[in-house]
């Protein structure tokens, strides 16, 4: 996992900046539940999604672990800021209208805490907001990269802690229904063939791990035309979740 501390400086501008925050923001509201008045977003890191949530009458908080990540936080919502580990929230049960867990489950062992500790604090009728599959993001979009990876994502993609249909089992067993869906672009996201094959010899591509793998993801990669031109941006699912 990266140390998120030591990335805080640079990380939004890495990850798209205020044109992909605007337009997280824009998916995240459209599942908020009418009226919601508090709003938790956990692991928001420097809070440059969870401004764009405020609204008058509306309370928006910020948790991370991160110090780094909370001091950049601080300053786009002075006094809403919450130093706590997703799996332990210092808040009383039931007093938040929804959570949102952004770019978080896919980084975790188990979302199973997570999820039981975003469900304890929700009020009744209260909704949780998750992201879901966030590594398949790069390839819903058509293009020559998704198809020259399909067979080898298809065998060799580890189950993940933010499977859809994982978290929507969870989720269901805690008393949390389905309610909504939608999905937004990492706006400047897109990586290159040869960024990509840069990552699989890193070992950072978790369905090409096996030397096997590795080889036959290199090659495919390898042998796309146009080495350094970005492929679509990642299409980012979103689920909502009702109790």
């Amino acid at each position: 996992m990266l140390d998120y501390d030591a990335e805080a400086r640079d990380y939004d501008a890495s990850r798209g900046g205020e044109p992909r925050a605007r337009v997280a923001a824009a998916a995240v509201e459209r599942l908020l539940p009418v009226g919601a008045r508090v709003v938790l977003d956990v692991a928001c890191g420097t809070g440059i999604v969870t401004a764009r949530l405020l609204r008058p009458g509306r309370t928006v908080l910020g948790a991370d672990r991160s110090p780094g990540m909370l001091r950049l936080a601080a300053r786009r919502l002075p006094g809403a800021v919450l130093c706590a580990d997703a799996a332990q929230l210092p808040l009383r049960a039931g007093t938040v209208d929804a959570v949102l867990l952004v770019w978080l489950l896919h980084l975790l062992p188990d979302a199973a805490p997570v999820l039981a500790e975003a469900r304890r604090v929700l009020r009744p009728g209260g909704v949780l907001v998750t992201t879901a599959d966030k590594n398949d993001a790069y390839f819903t979009e058509s293009s020559d990269l998704a198809e020259a990876t399909a067979a080898l994502r298809r065998r060799h993609a580890p189950r993940v802690p933010d499977a859809a249909d994982l978290l929507t089992a969870q989720a269901t067993a805690l008393g949390l229904r389905p309610v909504g869906e939608t999905s937004f672009p990492g706006l400047g996201q897109g990586r290159s063939p040869r960024a990509w094959r840069e990552a699989a010899e890193r070992g950072r591509l978790p369905w090409c791990r096996e030397p096997a793998e590795l080889a036959a993801a290199v090659r495919a990669l390898a042998a796309l035309p146009d080495q350094d031109a970005p492929r679509p941006d990642p299409r980012y699912r979103l689920l909502a979740f009702r109790g």
